[in-house]
């Protein structure tokens, strides 16, 4: 089994509500749930990470 190496966003706020990505697997963003890490876990490409993350909007 993959033994992804989960990091929290540091723009997460106390609150819990955010999402933990691992970018340790060669080939594979992994992010799940903070708050259900035994949870299902969303394993995409680099580059539809990338994508995602351009679309994204800071405050």
């Amino acid at each position: 089994m993959i033994e992804f190496d989960f990091v929290r966003s540091s723009y997460s706020g106390s609150g819990g509500d955010c999402v933990e990505v691992a970018l340790n697997v060669p080939g594979t963003v992994a992010v799940r749930d903070s708050k259900d890490v035994s949870g299902p876990v969303l394993r995409l490409a680099p580059a539809a990470w990338d994508a995602f993350r351009s679309g994204l909007r800071r405050p």
